[in-house]
């Protein structure tokens, strides 16, 4: 069974810097994307940035290119989103997730069948 564990959220300032993290298990990736979407209070759930576990193509939204960098460990099966200048607009509940059919390039939510539990991003203006 897919398990997907994030960890690395806090309390921060404006314009500082966070590691997200995101252990993955229970499956084979090869094929997959692996993407970490946000859901701030009072708002839909949004994507974020997506990475090809081989190859590591990436894409981002708008609203975090140039900020938001998402990486993965091959061998200890782990995304990281690094997170600089971070806003007060990025506070958020920030989730990793895989798409339900490996190997298609996606970036909608409703694709997305695997889910961690979330980890609380706050940022203080």
């Amino acid at each position: 069974q897919v398990q997907l564990v994030e960890s690395g959220g806090g309390l921060v300032r404006a314009g500082d810097s966070l590691r997200l993290s995101c252990a993955a298990s229970g499956g084979t990736f090869s094929n997959d994307l692996i993407g970490w979407f946000r859901q701030a209070p009072g708002k839909d759930r949004e994507f974020v940035a997506i990475v090809a576990w081989n190859g590591g193509g990436t894409e981002y939204a708008g609203s975090v290119k140039g900020r938001f960098t998402i990486t993965r460990d091959k061998a200890k099966n782990t995304v990281y989103l690094d997170m600089d200048n971070l806003k007060p607009e990025d506070t958020a509940v920030y989730y990793c997730a895989l798409p339900g059919s490996p190997g298609s390039w996606t970036t909608k939510l409703s694709e997305y069948v695997y889910w961690g539990q979330g980890t609380q991003v706050t940022v203080s203006s």
